[in-house]
């Protein structure tokens, strides 16, 4: 009788493994291809921030003779979730890999464009990236941050094409034309 019982549990436990075989851990999607970076129809000088830690656009654009200023700054939050350890502790899933939890970084970026006492533009963008870790892989925090600067980099120049023929008319300077069409020469 006892050994039928062990035998039951036995099975049921197999049973248990074999069906949460299935579990994936979530993965970042794939990064959309961007278009490659151009610099501003100006220059500027870079008077706060780190010139190695710039969106491309403005990093193509430094010159250190111009009267317009650049001030870039980005700050970075981390935070995390962790599913309680008595659930995980005696979930059989937690031992084929299933997430324990996520870990998150927060970028937040600011850029103002200066012409003397002019604010020529302030732009502001905010990047979030998380991913899930497990007992058997865990991302660094290293990676999370250089993901999350990555995008608010991304979304800080996407915000500066999209006004680079304000800006060059408060400046003064020519847009190249992004197209090739021969009807707009």
């Amino acid at each position: 009788m006892m050994k039928r019982g062990f035998a039951l549990v036995v099975a049921l436990l197999v049973a248990a493994v074999a069906c949460s075989c299935a579990i994936q851990q979530p993965s970042l999607p794939p990064p959309m291809a961007q278009p490659p970076a151009r610099p501003l129809p100006f220059t500027g000088r870079l008077i706060d921030g780190n010139p190695h830690e710039l969106p491309p656009a403005v990093a193509m654009s430094l010159s250190n003779n111009s009267p317009i200023t650049f001030s870039y700054r980005e700050e970075l939050s981390h935070d995390e979730y962790h599913i309680p350890l008595i659930v995980t502790a005696f979930d059989p899933v937690t031992y084929l890999g299933a997430p324990l939890g996520d870990y998150g970084a927060t970028a937040f970026a600011s850029l103002s464009i200066i012409d003397g006492d002019r604010i020529l533009g302030d732009y502001t963008a905010k990047a979030y990236v998380t991913k899930s870790y497990s007992v058997y892989s865990e991302p660094s925090h290293m990676e999370l941050d250089r993901a999350a600067r990555t995008a608010v980099r991304e979304k800080i120049d996407q915000k500066l094409y999209a006004d680079a023929s304000r800006l060059a008319g408060a400046v003064g300077a020519q847009v190249p034309s992004s197209t090739n069409d021969p009807s707009a020469k």
